[in-house]
This record gives C-alpha cells, structure tokens and sequence, in this order.
C-alpha cells in the first residue's frame, strides 16, 4: 500500500525543525512525512547560529531546484505545504505540474505582487551593506515581526529553537523588481491542468501581509485550477510554530481529505 508524501518546505529565518509538530501530525494520519533542509543547514538552529556561513551563498534559484530535485525523486507524486519562501517555492512547483497537491502558508509573493504593505524592511536589507552574507534577527525583531501575536516567553522559546539567520542573497532575489526576478519568483498562474492548490494567511501577519497574500489569490482568478484561500484571524507569520499550530495544521489535513489526498487509499 502506498502512502501518500508530503515534502514540507521552510522558509526565511526558519530551520526545518519547525515543521516538527506538523510531521507528527501528518504521520499520524499516515502520510509520508519529509521534513529536508536548505543546502548547507546543520541539524539544529543553534548550530546553524553559530556558524551559518554554509548558508551564506543559498538564492532562489538553487534552494528552488534542491527541493524540485526531492519532489521528482518520489516514486508516488508528493503534496507540497510550504511557509514564507517555502510557499512561494510550492506555488512555483505546482504550477509546472510537480507535486500532487500544494499549500502556500504565508507565502513570498510570486508574480511581482509587492510586499510593500510589509514595513519591517526584512525583506529589502540595505544593498550597500556588504559585509555580511546573512541576514539576522534578534529576539526582540522576532516576537516583533513574526511572532507578535504570542506572549514574550513563548516568543523566546521559539526564537530558540527554529531561528536562524537568512541568506542576504535570497532576499535580494526576492526584493528585486518584477522585470530583474528570477523564473523561480513566479508561479504559471494559468495552469489549468496543475493540482489543487490552497494559500493561507494570517491576519496579524507583518512580515507577509494578509493583503498580499488576497492579492496573489486574485491573480488565479481566472483559471479553472482549484485553488482556495482560508485566512486565520488573530494569527501571525509565527503560526506554524506557534500555540496554535494545531488548527492551521488539521484545516490542512481536512482540505486534502476533501479532496481525496489521504495518507494511505481507501481499501476496497
């Protein structure tokens, strides 16, 4: 009997640990859970902290083709679920027909959709500042930008255990203007013969705005391809990790039952 995959995707500032709690979940539902990393990441954040320089060098472009890589490997076509750049990454891979099915949590705009509603700079680190290739966050940028719908002690505890610095070269890729972006930075918007696809945001979100996320929605409007929004009131881009993970999960886990991914087929 072959179970169903699901390749989860991480995003900026976040190590894969953070899809822990999410692939407890999905394997008790009897999926094939994959949980990979970037190119270069150590096996926890605090070692990633510590010496990050392996991530140094990662864009769009390679950390792109290191997951279509993964997703093509699988005997049994996966779903993607991916968060922050990890949802830009799974709306670009669906949308050449790799994967089964794909949710975009919070997701990097595809298409040129602006992020200009985000005024946490994050995403457009000074391009004269040169002499770091990553991009870190403090505690306190933290619990300001990504978890701040959660108290400070959870916010730290967090902090500790998923965060770590972003590659410089990945934020430019992201932050350059539509005409100077990657391929990987869009999605075929008009593929009609793509799997489902369901984007997913929250309203407090400051680092991917709820507006922006609406946007992309709209650019899909006129395909027949299923694609759906559900958005979370009084959730934050911290709400994969965070206290109330659980529900964004099982309305992940409900979406794909109906329509007919389920960890292992039906008998009979």
């Amino acid at each position: 009997m072959n179970r169903t995959p699901v390749v989860f995707i991480h995003g900026a500032w976040f190590h894969a640990l953070s899809w822990e709690s999410w692939a407890q979940r999905f394997a008790s539902q009897g999926f094939l859970v994959f949980t990979p990393g970037w190119p270069g990441e150590a096996a926890a954040a605090r070692e990633v902290r510590k010496s990050p320089e392996a991530l140094g060098g990662v864009g769009l472009d390679a950390l792109t083709d290191h997951y279509a890589d993964i997703v093509r490997s699988f005997e049994v076509s996966p779903v993607l679920v991916g968060h922050s750049v990890g949802g830009l990454i799974a709306q670009h891979l669906i949308g050449a027909n790799v994967g089964r099915a794909a949710v975009a949590i919070a997701p990097a705009p595809v298409n040129g959709v602006p992020l200009s509603t985000s005024r946490t700079g994050l995403w457009t680190p000074d391009p004269a500042d040169t002499t770091d290739r990553l991009v870190p966050l403090s505690p306190k940028q933290f619990h300001h930008v990504f978890a701040n719908t959660v108290e400070a002690e959870e916010s730290d505890r967090l902090f500790e255990r998923y965060v770590v610095p972003a590659p410089r070269r990945l934020l430019t890729d992201l932050g350059r203007a539509d005409a100077e972006r990657s391929p990987r930075a869009m999605a075929d918007i008009a593929n009609e013969r793509r799997g489902p696809l369901l984007l997913i945001s929250g309203q407090e979100d400051r680092l991917v705005p709820d507006s922006v996320t609406r946007a992309v929605y709209k650019q899909y409007g006129d395909s027949t391809a299923v694609t759906d929004l559900k958005q979370f009131a009084d959730r934050a881009h911290s709400l994969v990790i965070d206290n109330g993970w659980r529900f964004v999960a099982d309305y992940v886990l409900g979406w794909l039952d109906e329509r007919g991914i389920r960890g292992r087929p039906a008998e009979g």
